[in-house]
């Protein structure tokens, strides 16, 4: 699979349809990030939804792994385990962030990741669900009311190489839960995953693809 494209408006969204493995978007992903900082690509977010899996970023422990009961990936990112799956929307940032983007500051990872955390906030504003960030827990959260506590709805993990951002963000639709017992997400486990279904809020994956669409160019500019 290749994402080399002649240099487009910035960015160029790309929605993939089937399901995308994790070998296949990291080569892609790697290959883009390169054409971008060669100048013989432009800016893109790629929209995709994996099989089943497991990936571990570059700070996850074997004792996150509680159940290796679908493939496990190294995928090279920050953070550490996370699910992809079927019902999960993942969004795969490739930017050029020599550059200032919107309300981002160049060269600044930092502003970065709180963009990312911002457009998913105001794409779930979209739905009318509210989601916060919370001090020394990565991604977004929510009022679970099945709980009567907070479960995470969105997932958010970067790698930046020469400058170039890729991978990004994972946003539950309806996504099987379950599935996320196999490992403990993000180094957390005294609290939850949740999702748009879970939530009451029974949203199509093109709707919450539009409404990533829409948020975007209130944070990033573009």
């Amino acid at each position: 699979m290749s994402l080399a494209a002649s240099t487009p408006p910035s960015p160029e969204w790309l929605v993939s349809d089937g399901r995308v493995t994790v070998p296949e978007a990291l080569e892609a992903m790697a290959a883009r990030a390169a054409a971008i900082r060669a100048g013989t690509a432009g800016e893109a977010v790629w929209l995709v939804e994996h099989p089943p899996s497991y990936t571990a970023g570059t700070s996850a422990r074997a004792e996150g792994l509680l159940d290796a009961r679908f493939p496990t990936f190294d995928a090279g990112r920050g953070g550490q385990w996370t699910y992809h799956g079927p019902g999960q929307r993942t969004g795969y940032v490739m930017l050029d962030l020599m550059r200032r983007h919107g309300t981002i500051p160049a060269r600044d990872v930092r502003a970065y990741v709180h963009g990312l955390e911002e457009w998913l906030i105001r794409a779930l504003d979209r739905f009318n669900v509210r989601a916060e960030r919370r001090e020394g827990r990565v991604g977004l959260w929510v009022a679970d009311p099945s709980t009567g506590g907070e479960s995470k709805i969105a997932a958010i993990g970067v790698r930046v190489t020469r400058w170039v951002s890729w991978h990004g963000v994972a946003l539950n639709v309806d996504p099987d839960l379950s599935h996320f017992g196999g490992i403990v997400p993000c180094g957390i486990s005294e609290h939850g995953v949740t999702s748009l279904h879970a939530l009451g809020i029974p949203a199509t994956m093109e709707e919450a693809d539009s409404a990533l669409m829409a948020s975007w160019g209130e944070v990033f500019g573009d």
